[in-house]
């Protein structure tokens, strides 16, 4: 065998394994939720920014993010070869062991909470250990139990903007709450979209993720409807307590009709179409309002 055959076979091997660890950390995932750590941890600086701080904070955030979900995908490895979206994963096909994805899940996260405990304080490694606790541990069984997962899941989901905003701060105060309770609230038709839109994958792996026995009708529609509403008011709390400004209040409203719009559509149509563009415009809605209040704060 040659010198470049060898490189070659190495660098693919390489570079299945790279691929393999994104797909195991979920690689975009982790990202968004690294972006929402980053919004709290921006608002309580207000007009300063610690630089090192913010890259801690995103390296933490994204290990432990990585470590939850590739846990997430230790104890679903036998669901996940059941459904066409995830079989491809590293251990349902064999590629990567149980005990590797562990020990990488084990050291992603002490060294998250490490950085969370010696660089901020306490109380951040405290709320980031709950965080992974709760989504691997309680969530993910729950997944194929009851429709109540979702919300299960919402609480660990809802922390990243809480968690920037205590490494700030230290503590945990009207503000951070009031980030979490909008990631919390907007969690809710995002996720009951995406159940929507992938309703047939999740039957085979047995998750029970829509909030009506019917699975996708008007009551699930109706759900989303009345949660995407709710958005609006409780984005309003910023500008209230004087955290922000009235130019972010009226953008918020006014991308939240938008997408509270969206979730009309939805219940008028109750197509796979329809939830689709209410998925789409949850992953734009976030970060555009978390976005809005940073730069009317700054």
């Amino acid at each position: 065998m040659s010198t470049n055959t060898i490189t070659a076979s190495i660098g693919s091997l390489l570079g299945q394994k790279i691929k393999d660890y994104g797909l195991l950390f979920k690689f975009r995932l982790s990202l968004t939720v690294v972006f929402s750590a980053a919004m709290g941890f921006l608002l309580a600086m207000g007009g300063s920014i610690d630089w090192s701080g913010l890259g801690l904070l995103c390296l933490g955030g994204f290990l432990l993010t990585g470590a939850s979900n590739a846990l997430n995908q230790v104890l679903e490895k036998d669901y996940d070869k059941l459904m066409p979206r995830t079989a491809n994963r590293p251990l349902p096909t064999g590629r990567m062991s149980v005990s590797e994805a562990v020990l990488a899940a084990g050291l992603s996260s002490v060294i998250a909470l490490m950085i969370f405990a010696i660089y901020f304080n306490p109380l951040t490694a405290f709320i980031g250990s709950l965080s992974l606790i709760s989504y691997a541990f309680i969530y993910t069984p729950m997944k194929r139990v009851s429709p109540i997962a979702v919300f299960i899941g919402a609480f660990p989901g809802a922390l990243p903007p809480l968690i920037g905003w205590i490494a700030v701060t230290g503590t945990l105060g009207a503000e951070a709450l009031i980030l979490f309770g909008i990631q919390f609230i907007w969690q809710l038709p995002h996720f009951w979209a995406i159940g929507w839109v992938a309703y047939d994958d999740y039957l085979k792996g047995g998750y029970k993720l829509l909030p009506s026995e019917g699975g996708r009708d008007k009551n699930t529609a109706f759900q989303c409807v009345a949660y995407a509403l709710l958005l609006i008011p409780v984005t309003l709390m910023p500008y209230i307590i004087g955290l922000t400004g009235w130019v972010s209040a009226i953008l918020l409203v006014v991308i939240g009709l938008l997408f509270a719009g969206t979730t009309v559509n939805l219940y008028r149509k109750c197509d796979k179409k329809a939830a689709l563009t209410v998925m789409f415009s949850s992953f734009l809605y976030l970060p555009l309002a978390l976005l809005l209040l940073v730069l009317d704060k700054v």
